[in-house]
């Protein structure tokens, strides 16, 4: 009678692997262990690792293995990763290290338009103003951030290119019409170095952009004085505005610019 075949001998090797990383006694101590050295029990920040970078995808590895099925090594790979990001925001390396300018826009008035107008002539107004607005941002190398209904945030490596932008953005939104109505823009600009998180970017310079974009009336781009100082001061013309926002620095000068006539 022949023998039963051997079994293979990394098969062996991966079942008892499986067995030890799953055994509850060690999945205890690898648990307490993590909550003695990080004092608590709270999983990677799922923010932190969404910029696509190998560190990152291992680490969104790591927190599916272990929603799945916990297991040893899934404990004591995110106890490593959580004590690594945790070191890089004591050195500071979680925060901006770059200039960015960050610019808003928002549709004046067009919630109340579009509840009189209805969706079709909405939405049609809202391609039109996408159209007109994504190749001025790309043209300057600008990154759009999101939309955000009537509006949106967007990124660029200095601020003269995101004033330029935004100059082209509201002479091509201004030659819009539907339905008899013409939109009017409003727009705000700063320039900081903001935290960048996956796709967008987070911390007090994004607030502050919004927030001039808030108070531009119609028509207008506010800017920070921060970004007015990092432009060409030849390209546009600047009046300085009162501006009180929460959160903005009380010291922050704001200025209401065009292009300048010799453009």
């Amino acid at each position: 009678m022949p023998s039963a075949p051997e079994e293979n001998p990394a098969k062996r090797f991966a079942a008892a692997a499986r067995r030890l990383n799953h055994q509850p006694a060690l999945l205890r101590v690898a648990r307490r262990g993590r909550a003695l050295l990080l004092g608590g029990e709270e999983d990677a920040d799922p923010l932190t690792t969404a910029r696509g970078r190998p560190a990152d995808v291992a680490a969104q590895r790591l927190a599916e293995l272990r929603g799945e099925a916990p297991g040893v090594v899934g404990e004591l790979g995110l106890t490593a990763l959580q004590a690594w990001q945790r070191l890089a925001e004591a050195q500071d390396r979680g925060h901006g290290k770059v200039d960015v300018a960050i610019l808003f826009t928002d549709l004046v008035g067009f919630s109340s338009w579009a509840l009189e107008a209805g969706d079709e002539p909405a939405l049609r107004l809202l391609r039109e103003v996408a159209a007109a607005t994504e190749p001025p941002i790309a043209n300057r190398h600008g990154e759009l951030v999101k939309r955000l209904g009537d509006g949106l945030m967007a990124a660029f490596w200095d601020a003269d290119g995101a004033v330029a932008a935004a100059f082209e953005i509201h002479a091509k939104v201004a030659a819009i019409e539907v339905d008899g109505h013409r939109p009017e823009l409003r727009t705000g600009i700063h320039l900081g170095r903001p935290r960048k998180v996956g796709g967008d970017y987070l911390g007090v310079d994004v607030n502050v952009a919004a927030r001039l974009c808030d108070a531009a009336k119609p028509g207008e781009v506010l800017v920070s004085d921060r970004a007015l100082l990092a432009l060409d001061l030849g390209s546009v013309q600047a009046k300085n505005r009162r501006f009180r926002a929460k959160g903005a620095p009380k010291e922050m000068a704001v200025y209401s610019i065009s292009p300048s006539s010799s453009r």
